[in-house]
């Protein structure tokens, strides 16, 4: 057909000019040279250019003329007989599709205000080559016809229930709701779930969160600003409107965007869950930051399918990996990447190539469409370090926490039997209340049981029990809200009374033995501080540095390293395997979320971070106890408590009966408390004193309304004691040594917190004395001898030790899973592409880092006597008195891919400890200066001030070959002088099993020191050890909202240096050493730093090494 043929068809009448020249200018593009009716064409110069194939862009000014668009218009303009026509926006909304331009071709999708009619209408009348069907954008636009679609082609999406209120069939919008789930149509729906508007122009989605994890809701919405989401504590869901109700998937925190051109293309990226934090990360440009990612091929064929399903060549979706699968849960039609030039250039490549394909199949354009390459091997380059890190493992303590109390009470008033009937206790004879609604009960109960003693009208048994009842009230009041992580009531039956009275009792139930009665336990305290939050959140920011990248020389300060590298970026690009594991008490788990905060920069509440960071280690056994491993506990307790009820000073047996392995701490504390009986008739003494500093307070109009740290009041802090004061010292005048452990967690937690409040001068010294029993009792009930010790040990902490193994193995065995990995040829900028780290963080409480230590001592690891390295290591454990919070064991694997993988120098194993935070008192704990690897740029500073130092060197060691650039110097080891302060540390390594026990985040170049949190947003200079410095007594601590003033400040300071770091200052490292030989001249240090690993190691010597942490 001729082209005037064509414009004829098109119905362009010759009598109408304007409209016959418009049509005709689309076949015969030289006459638009010097025309007046060229406002459409962009009134270039056609002449000897041929033939044009036309491609309209049909849509809203504001996507019409955005960067990405511009970007892709540019490169297919590129295009030898491709020209663009863009329709203007006021022509599209004011002008009768008739007198739109004319085009081959048609680009056109739908946004806010476009007239998705008009363009369909337009496409039937002209009939070009549509690139994005318009019909089914209609279907794009509802979320209920999306996932019908995507049913109907088998791919994978949440399981969901349409709560449809437009509908007039009342089945399909009936809604039941509970308060930690709802029922739609008849499907449950647990919390969390998310809860989402059917229209998909409404971006108002809430995940809903059970009470267990806190309650309340995430609120997302479109981005404003640097917001993506807030945080709600509204429980309820939206009673108008309606919503897809769906399951919440863990995704770790991060979601996929997909986005199609055509059905065989798919550019992925990764991105920090909206749902997270709602804080929108952007780069230096304003954009929010991403990160390209590969698709497994299970995963491309979803894309092929959404592609085709919808008719939609260029198509953006998000993909949720959650538990080794992927669903889709959302699909947003036509969709560009922010920016990638790779993305624009494959774009443009695909669209050229396909209309040319489509439109001038005489003009033999070769066809090509750059697919994506098969997922590349892991082969890492000589990029400095000749060994990668492939895994970390850590078990790490909770955080600072309140004391522990229990308080039990027998009770027989009806109402309690009613409640314990109510939830099915006499099936089971006792029930667990931890939800709002059955504390609340238990709270207008003991309220009403109050009411009625004030009012005569309740018995003598009540009256008596009226102390307890105050007591659970208190309790049950405190915060003003409940939640099921800080206090839970426990109500076990007893069919004929209580056999026999308690500490806990008031001695006034025996008179009523033989009648059915229930004994109301009640627990609270123990959970996370503001402080241990803080804690928590500083060594999950300092933890990035023990991973590659993440000591960036160039940014003095930042603990993720250079903008881009380091963990944060080793995470979005899922490069990074990281899983989170706690057991289900509520302060670990709050520890979890609160290192999972720090370590992954995130803002906000941590609900919303525990519910999709941090996974539950009970389900599986993973940190439970051994039945018989108890019970064997039971028995060394028993006998430890008898040879410490002695009233004579500590005989040379008594010393080996107590202590058979002589642990030099252990052997510190005998040497002071001497006699234990005095000892403990000593703390009783003072405890009394303190009890009566507690009534005076009390009493004082003027301080008697003082509130105590975390909302204790002076009425539940003189309970505390006085329950501590009654029970260890009992009616025969013996001692429990039992609580001996909670007198110190008592004194210690009052002195770090109470203290300037509670102005008690014995503080320090009750501190003194409890600590020193404590460092007897506690380690020493995990078992007397060493092989007590073990079978303790292997009791508790066997299934974890099983998983860590399985952790390490699976790095070695390389066995196919489903891991999110970068994609190696859109990763510009990246140090080392193919680098991928398993992280594995096990949260859990003291028993568990006690259990694993004894394991590694005692398992026979290593020879002490044999291996010189790990008979240091192990002295420095022997004088570690205590595993305080944020206790850490660390276990590093790296591998050397220079070398044979059968042989056993293939992988390289550290091991790491830490006992965790200081005190505010006795911070002369054992030495340990770490190690610290240090830049090029800083080695003739740090050799000179070495050197100079005056003093002798006793030992010159090579250090780790580093993956920055690393400097071999002469370091001092004076463990005793304070030179240690400014300079770098030794360190070593050994081939087979490196049994370094330090401090986990000194292992990549990180000092964890006594950090104020107060002074986060000065900058941290990564070359040099600082010391610690003792915090005063009376130093205050760090509440919530100065924790997010602090948050603030270091978010203000990282984001002044990303502007200043916004050029490429970062060198690439991915060269070998051949090139860096040509580009400088070969010196002494830089021929160590490439030699083989053996040659490095064996020179190496060992430091052990510990870094405290304070609140």
């Amino acid at each position: 057909m001729s082209n005037l043929t064509r414009v004829r068809d098109e119905n362009c009448p010759a009598d109408d000019k304007p409209r016959f020249l418009s049509c005709l200018k689309a076949y015969w593009p030289e006459l638009s040279e010097g025309t007046q009716d060229d406002a459409y064409m962009g009134g270039s110069d056609m002449e000897g250019e041929g033939k044009q194939v036309l491609v309209g862009i049909c849509a809203m000014a504001k996507k019409s003329q955005s960067k990405p668009m511009k970007e892709i218009l540019t490169r297919l303009e590129e295009f030898e007989y491709i020209k663009i026509v863009v329709f203007p926006e006021e022509v599209i909304l004011k002008e009768p599709v008739e007198n739109w331009p004319v085009v081959d071709c048609l680009i056109s999708f739908h946004s806010k205000g476009f007239p998705l009619d008009k363009a369909i209408n337009y496409a039937n009348l002209r009939k070009p080559f549509i690139i994005n069907h318009l019909p089914m954008q209609y279907d794009i636009q509802d979320r209920r016809r999306v996932y019908a679609i995507l049913e109907s082609e088998g791919i994978e999406i949440p399981r969901y229930a349409v709560l449809d209120r437009d509908s007039p069939d009342p089945k399909l919008h009936e809604l039941v709701e509970s308060e930690d789930h709802v029922e739609v149509n008849g499907i449950t729906f647990n919390k969390p779930f998310v809860e989402k508007p059917v229209s998909a122009e409404d971006h108002n989605i809430y995940i809903y969160y059970p009470t267990s994890a806190g309650g309340g809701s995430q609120r997302l919405f479109r981005k404003i600003g640097s917001r993506s989401s807030v945080y709600s504590p509204e429980s309820r869901v939206r009673k108008s409107g309606s919503y897809i109700y769906e399951d919440f998937m863990p995704t770790d925190g991060t979601d996929v965007k997909v986005y199609t051109v055509g059905p065989d293309y798919a550019h992925a990226e990764a991105r920090k869950s909206p749902a997270l934090d709602g804080k929108v990360e952007r780069d230096s440009e304003g954009k929010e930051i991403r990160y390209p990612v590969i698709l497994n091929n299970a995963e491309k064929l979803i894309s092929r399918k959404v592609c085709l399903a919808f008719k939609q060549t260029v198509c953006g979706f998000d993909l949720l990996r959650a538990n080794g699968q992927s669903f889709v849960c959302d699909v947003n039609g036509f969709s560009f990447v922010k920016n990638s030039n790779k993305y624009y250039d494959d774009c443009a490549k695909i669209l050229g190539n396909m209309i040319l394909r489509e439109l001038a199949p005489t003009l033999h354009i070769p066809w090509s469409v750059p697919f994506q390459l098969d997922d590349p091997p892991i082969v890492p380059t000589t990029f400095g370090k000749m060994m990668e890190l492939r895994c970390v493992v850590a078990v790490i303590r909770h955080g600072d926490r309140t004391p522990k109390q229990k308080m039990k009470v027998e009770v027989r008033h009806p109402k309690f039997f009613e409640i314990f009937a109510k939830y099915d206790g006499y099936k089971h004879g006792h029930v667990k209340l931890k939800r709002p609604k059955q504390l609340q009960e238990i709270l207008d109960t003991a309220r009403s049981l109050l009411t009625e003693i004030q009012h005569r009208a309740a018995g003598p048994e009540l009256e008596e029990k009226q102390g307890k009842l105050e007591q659970l009230k208190s309790v049950l009041e405190m915060y003003g809200h409940f939640s099921g992580i800080n206090r839970k009531v426990q109500l076990k039956y007893q069919p004929r009374g209580r056999p026999r009275g308690s500490s806990s009792d008031d001695g006034s139930d025996l008179n009523r033995l033989g009648e059915p009665s229930l004994v109301l336990i009640l627990k609270w305290g123990g959970e996370l501080t503001p402080a241990g939050r803080i804690q928590a959140e500083e060594l999950g920011r300092i933890f990035r540095c023990m991973y590659p990248g993440g000591q960036g020389r160039h940014l003095s300060g930042e603990y993720a390293g250079a903008q881009g590298l380091g963990l944060l970026r080793l995470h979005s690009t899922f490069r990074h395997d990281l899983k989170i594991y706690a057991s289900d008490e509520g302060r670990v788990q709050m520890t979890a979320a609160a290192f999972a905060k720090g370590l992954l920069a995130l803002e906000g509440e941590l609900t919303p971070i525990l519910v999709q960071m941090v996974k539950s280690a009970n389900t599986n056994g993973l940190l439970d106890n051994d039945c018989d491993s108890s019970k064997y506990q039971n028995m060394v307790k028993t006998r430890l408590h008898e040879l410490l009820q002695q009233d004579r000073e500590f005989t040379r047996e008594d010393r080996e009966q107590i202590n058979p392995g002589n642990a030099l701490s252990i052997n510190a504390a005998l040497d002071f408390v001497k006699n234990p009986v005095r000892c403990c008739q000593h703390v009783h003494s003072l405890i009394q004193k303190l009890l009566d500093i507690v009534r005076i307070k009390k009493e004082d109009p003027k301080t008697k309304d003082t509130i105590l740290y975390h909302g204790e009041t002076w009425e539940l802090m003189g309970r505390r004691w006085g329950k501590i004061e009654k029970d260890f010292c009992t009616k025969n005048k013996r001692f429990d040594i039992s609580k001996i452990p909670d007198i110190y967690d008592c004194i210690k937690y009052d002195l770090q917190h109470n203290n300037h409040t509670l102005q008690f001068e014995h503080a320090e010294e009750l501190y003194t004395y409890a600590k020193s029993l404590a460092d007897i009792v506690i380690p020493q009930e995990y078992g007397l001898t060493v092989q007590e010790k073990l079978t303790i040990g292997q009791g508790i902490c066997t299934p974890l030790l099983k998983k860590i193994r399985a952790d390490l193995q699976r790095n070695i065995e390389e066995s196919e899973e489903t891991v999110n990995r970068l994609n190696p040829r859109y990763s510009h900028g990246v140090s080392s592409p193919g680098r991928h780290v398993r992280t594995r963080l096990y949260f859990t409480s003291e028993s568990h880092v006690h259990s694993l230590l004894t394991v590694l001592r005692y398992g026979g690891l290593l020879d002490v006597v044999k291996d010189e390295q790990w008979r240091r290591a192990m002295e420095y454990v022997s004088m570690v008195s205590e595993l305080n919070y944020m206790s850490q064991i660390v276990v590093m694997l790296y591998e050397d891919p220079t070398k044979d993988p059968s042989s056993e120098e293939r992988f390289h194993v550290e091991l790491h400890f830490s006992p965790g935070v200081n005190c505010c008192v006795q911070k002369n704990l054992p030495p340990g200066p770490g190690f610290r690897p240090h830049s090029r740029n800083e080695s003739s500073h740090n050799v000179g001030e070495s050197g100079g130092s005056g003093q002798d060197t006793s030992s010159q060691c090579s250090t780790r070959i580093e993956e920055e650039d690393a400097e071999l110097g002469i370091i001092e080891d004076d463990l005793n002088t304070t030179a240690q302060a400014d300079t770098p540390p030794p360190l070593m390594e050994t081939d087979a099993v490196d049994s370094m026990l330090d401090s986990p985040t000194t292992s990549r170049g990180i000092d964890m020191m006594d950090l104020d949190p107060n002074m986060m947003d000065e900058p941290y200079d990564s070359g040099f050890l600082q010391s610690s410095a003792p915090i005063p007594i009376s130093a205050r601590t760090v509440a919530g909202h100065e924790a997010a003033r602090l948050s603030s400040q270091l978010a203000a300071s990282q984001r002044q240096r990303r502007s200043r770091e916004a050029g490429s200052i970062v060198e690439p490292r991915a060269r070998s050493y051949d090139h860096q030989r040509q580009e400088k001249p070969e010196k002494a240090a830089d021929k160590l730093q490439y030699q083989s690993l053996d040659a490095v190691n064996n020179e190496g010597m060992f430091v052990a090494a510990t870094n405290y942490f304070t609140e």
